[in-house]
């Protein structure tokens, strides 16, 4: 993997409050951390010797956007032309589950089409990542 070539972005539904759109970052970040291990980084030592744990090789910008938005991104990511992207998704059910198992369970009782995005992370080729991503805005 080339850091130079690669690209990852998350976009997470603007309308949700700043404690969920932290949850929601977060909980997509370490599973890109667990479905990409070589994007991270080694560890590193600072000038008085203590260390840090490595972090992700390249910038992971933080994009605004709409439910709608959101579907229309995950939708296009089932076709063939961008099969190669790692993707992670974070629905409205999966952030009202207590627990793992509970998310399994309802998971797998749901329909794709009925699950409500609140956001997107994907990671891969720029080229891709940019063809579906490349005129939203920052989340600020």
């Amino acid at each position: 993997m080339n850091p130079e070539d690669e690209k990852c972005v998350m976009v997470i539904d603007e309308s949700m409050p700043a404690g969920l759109i932290a949850n929601a970052a977060a909980i997509m970040g370490i599973t890109l951390g667990k479905e990409k291990p070589e994007s991270v980084g080694a560890n590193v030592v600072d000038g008085s010797g203590r260390l840090h744990l490595g972090i992700i090789e390249f910038p992971v910008p933080v994009l605004k956007g709409s439910g709608e938005e959101i579907r229309s991104i995950r939708d296009r990511l089932y076709l063939p032309e961008f099969r190669e992207l790692t993707t992670v998704d974070f629905s409205r059910l999966a952030q009202g589950c207590k627990n793992y198992e509970e998310f399994t369970e309802k998971m797998a009782c749901m329909d794709e089409r009925e699950l409500e995005y609140l956001g997107i992370a994907i990671c891969g080729p720029k080229k891709k990542v940019n063809k579906l991503t490349g005129g939203m805005r920052l989340l600020r």
